[in-house]
């Protein structure tokens, strides 16, 4: 009897969610849990795409808003917002999205590459593993890890060990 893992099958099992109208999805592997949003505690000088930190049984995780992140337009607190908690860099994160969807799987040969865009200040790629039709849904599927500098992680574990 043998085991078929989502990697052999030619298959990436990946959670959707939403920042504003787009719709993306992260590798359901990095995925600890989901929860609420809830307010966390501020970290002062932090940029402000870091909200600040929650306390997750014991463990201070730090809390990213993707849409501030990514400069999205929408920003609002709704009954719909949630907090993805992540295992990025061997550290736990937190990351607000506007909302999730479902968990989907995606073929190897469904990802196609993203374009690339001539203005690279405008629009980091780097993050972006690439877009995938699923149905009649586009998902930017990106890579939380490549999204985050590493400036950034620095800051996000300064910002752990400060609180």
């Amino acid at each position: 009897m043998t085991q078929h893992h989502a990697a052999s099958s030619g298959f990436s099992e990946c959670l959707t969610f939403r920042l504003g109208k787009e719709e993306y999805g992260i590798d359901i592997l990095r995925v600890q849990e989901i929860r609420s949003y809830e307010t966390p505690t501020r970290i002062a000088h932090a940029p402000a795409f870091i909200k600040g930190v929650i306390d997750l049984r014991g463990v201070i995780v730090p809390i990213v808003d993707l849409r501030l992140k990514l400069a999205c337009a929408s920003s609002e607190y709704t009954p719909f917002t949630v907090v993805i908690i992540l295992n990025v860099a061997q550290s736990m994160m937190g990351v607000v999205v506007d909302a999730v969807a479902d968990v989907v799987q995606i073929p190897h040969e469904a990802l196609r590459p993203a374009p690339q865009f001539q203005d690279s200040s405008q629009v980091d790629g780097a993050f972006i593993k690439g877009i995938a039709k699923v149905g009649e849904r586009m998902l930017i599927v990106v890579d939380i890890a490549a999204m985050l500098t590493a400036q950034d992680m620095g800051v996000l574990r300064t910002a752990a060990h400060a609180a």
